[in-house]
């Protein structure tokens, strides 16, 4: 999701990325309660506090849905936030083998799935564009196995500023994008490969069609409603001024029931619960479209499987940060319910996972990837930074386990399975699917 600095030639087997020495925002799991180290009034608080005395308390998601997206003020909306000098550093910008490893899952689903005369890939939230940067250099770099497919990008971004950076990552500078603010293909240009890629601010308006979906850290900062249960029953957790302190905002439990609660499970055991109906409505969306034209989608993210309560937090220059603070400086995120996404998928198509990242990227082949580019590599500070890179993705206690895993896919992929196992296997896998199965070419 970020554009970093690479050795000089740029070769998927020879590039080596920098690391950045930050803090990864998955690092902490915390609901944001640390001090910060000023309350600034920002023009988002004041919104915010505007609204709230027009109308009452807000809730938690669409507190964060002003704060990330608003049009005028939104975090996400006016400011680069990754990278060393933003506020949290995400897989594609540790190491480059992530992307590439990505890029394989997709050419492996492709080829499993029946060699498609064409697909979409499309993402969700790119980012600056990193990650399908390195997706599409592995596509090129593999063109001889994908030469008889069209292939087409389309990215989904709400913010004009990183869409920009996007193209500015992905799209040959020869060639001019077309701009069209008010039609439902905001921006279209040319990959530097050669490939049409197209900018959406909504998913329902990617045209429908056999696609590959990736959901790369988009899920996290989706808007969840907070809920706490109480000797009356659930109570829905909002946001609002505190009459002790000028300027500042507080938690208050709502005094009775709230439209929201209807998305609660009836046998929920936890006493503290986040539920994020968009992200209820994306994985239908997702599980409509692979239904109905095949296809697949990969969603990686921090979170759990229905397991976590308080996971709302706040982070800015790297450090944990008051979610209620200086709002619009942040950025707000909350652990991913993978048993939620999977009830919303409602069976239509068959989900795998989740599982832990170190797990998937294993059986990815990211041993075999990483003695590659070590080999090649004469450079001892591009060596350290590949070790590096690796450990973070790896270690347990950094992303090995906390960063999960998740696939949709037609549940037709998962039978038959007899003709995509490769012929040396002494005996079927369990899962034929890459990743969470060793990746085994046809």
């Amino acid at each position: 999701m970020g554009v970093l600095v690479r050795s000089a030639a740029r070769q998927l087997c020879c590039a080596a990325r920098a690391v950045i020495p930050c803090t990864w925002r998955g690092k902490y799991f915390s609901s944001g309660d640390e001090p910060a180290e000023n309350n600034r009034v920002t023009p988002m608080l004041r919104h915010l506090m505007y609204k709230i005395k027009s109308t009452g308390p807000i809730t938690v998601a669409e507190y964060m849905k002003e704060v990330l997206t608003n049009p005028a003020k939104g975090y996400y909306m006016h400011r680069d936030m990754l990278g060393e000098k933003g506020d949290f550093i995400t897989s594609p910008e540790i190491s480059q083998i992530f992307g590439e490893l990505l890029g394989i899952w997709f050419i492996s689903e492709w080829m499993a799935a029946g060699k498609s005369a064409a697909f979409q890939l499309v993402e969700l939230g790119p980012g600056r564009g990193t990650l399908m940067g390195d997706i599409l250099r592995v596509f090129s770099q593999l063109g001889s196995v994908l030469k008889n497919c069209d292939i087409s990008i389309h990215l989904v971004e709400v913010s004009q500023n990183l869409s920009d950076l996007q193209a500015s990552t992905l799209t040959e500078a020869k060639i001019p994008l077309e701009r069209n603010a008010e039609s439902p293909v905001y921006m279209k240009g040319v990959s530097k490969s050669g490939l049409p890629i197209s900018w959406y601010r909504d998913l329902q308006d990617v045209p429908k069609g056999y696609s590959f979906f990736l959901a790369h850290e988009f899920f996290d900062v989706l808007p969840v409603h907070k809920f706490q249960k109480t000797p009356q029953g659930w109570r829905e957790i909002l946001i609002d001024i505190d009459p002790q302190v000028s300027d500042n905002l507080r938690f208050v439990l709502a005094p009775c029931v709230t439209p929201a609660e209807a998305f609660l499970q009836h046998d929920e055991t936890r006493d503290h619960v986040e539920v994020c109906p968009d992200a209820g409505v994306i994985i239908q969306e997702l599980s409509e479209r692979i239904t109905l034209t095949g296809g697949a989608a990969l969603i990686a993210d921090y979170g759990h499987d229905g397991t976590k309560t308080d996971t709302f937090r706040g982070f800015c220059g790297h450090k944990l940060h008051d979610v209620l603070t200086a709002p619009g400086t942040a950025d707000l995120t909350a652990d991913v319910d993978f048993s939620y996404l999977r009830r919303m998928a409602q069976g239509k198509v068959a989900s795998l996972g989740p599982i832990e990242q170190q797990v998937f990227l294993k059986n990815m082949g990211i041993d075999v990837r990483l003695k590659v580019l070590l080999d090649k590599s004469d450079e001892p500070s591009v060596r350290q930074q590949l070790l590096h890179g690796y450990d973070m993705l790896m270690n347990p206690q950094k992303m090995g386990e906390r960063f999960l895993f998740f696939a949709l896919l037609p549940h037709q992929r998962l039978h038959g399975r007899s003709h995509q196992i490769n012929a040396c296997q002494s005996k079927p896998s369990a899962s034929p699917v890459a990743g969470f199965a060793e990746l085994a070419w046809q």
